[in-house]
């Protein structure tokens, strides 16, 4: 059979053209990769080997750290923190795109140390589908449909509380981390399991001290000790759950969601979230009351407002007959309070940052953020900037009259990978505010005007206060 003259003419060229075609797409691919290559790391130190610029960072006021930084290197530089290597952010558009536009590219993550000690397979260290489950499932328990039910519950544990440091002396962040460590158990494990608790407040005590601690196992190190605890923590939970399975009864606490037989997960998984949920509900919402307690303290005319809205629902119940245990909708009657958490969110900034890790190479603003760094979005440089609010050192909860700007408050994080238990926070507060201020008075002992690092941002000594009952 004979080949048509064409094919003889067409076969070479075509090969020619694909051959050329390949040779072009490569070298086109070569010059994006070469110029992503090119691209410049943000401006920035990296500090000493391997221990970077953590003590920095964590031993003095964050704000004298993070502002030395901006004013040399502007609002995005490198920089090395607790063994890895970190690009800092501190505007709102930048934070929008890594929290929420380009989220998918930006994982949570924290430093090695803490992903260790709270558990590969809790909520913080995922995305996709494992992400959206647990959160999810922790929504459920903490939404506020669920927890309009333990509204009493969280009350009597306040009632508890304050009764126990009428006349005292008190470390005020160290009893508002009781305070908020009860709370959280409570919305974990219910009414239930009351025989574990002490065990698990005791292993926890000792876990949560070597949370920013240098990942080294070494005997007698904070990280050696807190594993320890973090194992037997995990073999409490393990005791815990065989109970609960051999009563078969179905719970509505955030341990029930999580055991949920559709939900198919194994003990390890819910031991890692359980943990995880503790670590997020204590610190930091004791670490909001302890604030309060002072910027109430230092504005005499704010605490009258707030005092006066909470002894107006007192009377209001009175005069209706209602019962005087708190409800969720009182809760919902107390605009100038929840005004003052807000601003207190704002100017203590609890969170000074959070941690995100870029699973591929990322340019932005002209600069490359390597895969595998730490990406921080600063919330207390944004909270602080005066562009976001106008004189941003002064504590005034009337500014949250009118809402601020988009994406200039984040005391909860933003997007999908935002604090699901904000709700419940707030709940925890609102409540203790409103028995603190109706019953009692205190008064602040010793220096105020000193604030301790190391993690968060604190009063000097924990804020000491002498309490007592109104008379």
């Amino acid at each position: 059979m004979e080949i048509p003259m064409f094919s003889l003419v067409s076969s070479p060229f075509i090969f020619l053209a694909s051959l050329l075609s390949l040779f072009l797409l490569y070298a086109l691919a070569w010059m994006l990769i070469a110029g992503r290559r090119r691209l410049p790391l943000p401006p920035g130190t990296t500090g000493w080997p391997y221990i970077g610029e953590t003590f920095q960072l964590y031993s003095q006021n964050p704000n004298v750290f993070f502002a030395s930084k901006v004013k040399r290197y502007g609002s995005i530089f490198k920089t090395h923190v607790l063994g890895c290597p970190c690009v800092m952010i501190s505007n709102p558009e930048a934070a929008k795109f890594v929290l929420v536009t380009k989220s998918h590219l930006f994982k949570p993550t924290f430093p090695a140390s803490k992903e260790r000690m709270l558990g590969r397979q809790a909520i913080f260290f995922h995305q996709g589908a494992y992400h959206m489950k647990l959160r999810k499932l922790v929504m459920r328990a903490v939404m506020p449909e669920a927890i309009k039910d333990i509204v009493s519950d969280i009350e009597a544990i306040v009632v508890d509380t304050l009764r126990s440091w009428d006349g005292m002396l008190i470390n005020t962040f160290q009893e508002m981390k009781t305070y908020t460590f009860n709370a959280a158990l409570l919305s974990i494990f219910g009414k239930d399991d009351v025989l574990y608790r002490e065990e698990l407040k005791r292993c926890y005590y000792i876990l949560e001290k070597g949370y920013n601690s240098m990942p080294i196992n070494l005997p007698g190190t904070l990280f050696n000790k807190s594993m320890k605890a973090r194992k037997e923590l995990a073999q409490i939970l393990a005791k815990i759950l065989c109970s609960r399975r051999q009563r078969k009864e179905e719970s509505k606490d955030l341990l029930g969601s999580f055991m949920g037989e559709k939900e198919g997960l194994t003990d390890d998984q819910i031991a890692d979230n359980v943990i995880g949920v503790m670590f997020a509900a204590r610190d930091t919402t004791a670490s909001v009351l302890t604030w309060t307690v002072k910027y109430l303290g230092e504005n005499p005319s704010i605490l009258q407002a707030v005092t006066e809205e909470q002894e107006t629902i007192m009377r209001c119940k009175e005069k209706s007959g209602e019962d005087r245990i708190l409800t969720w909708a009182d809760t919902r009657k107390m605009p100038i309070t929840s005004r003052v958490i807000q601003e207190t969110l704002r100017v203590a900034s609890i969170l000074s940052f959070t941690f995100r890790e870029a699973v591929e190479d990322v340019e932005y603003e002209g600069y490359l953020i390597p895969k595998g760094w730490k990406v921080l979005p600063l919330f207390r440089n944004i909270h602080h900037s005066p562009d976001n609010f106008p004189d941003p050192e002064k504590f005034d909860p009337s500014r949250f009259e009118v809402a601020p700007k988009p994406n200039t408050f984040m005391p909860f994080g933003n997007g999908i990978h935002s604090c699901p238990g904000n709700e419940l926070a707030k709940l925890e507060i609102l409540v203790l505010l409103h028995h603190l201020t109706t019953k009692y008075r205190w008064s602040m002992v010793g220096p105020q005007n000193g604030i301790q690092y190391g993690p968060f941002a604190l009063p000097q000594n924990g804020l000491p206060i002498r309490l007592s009952l109104k008379t």
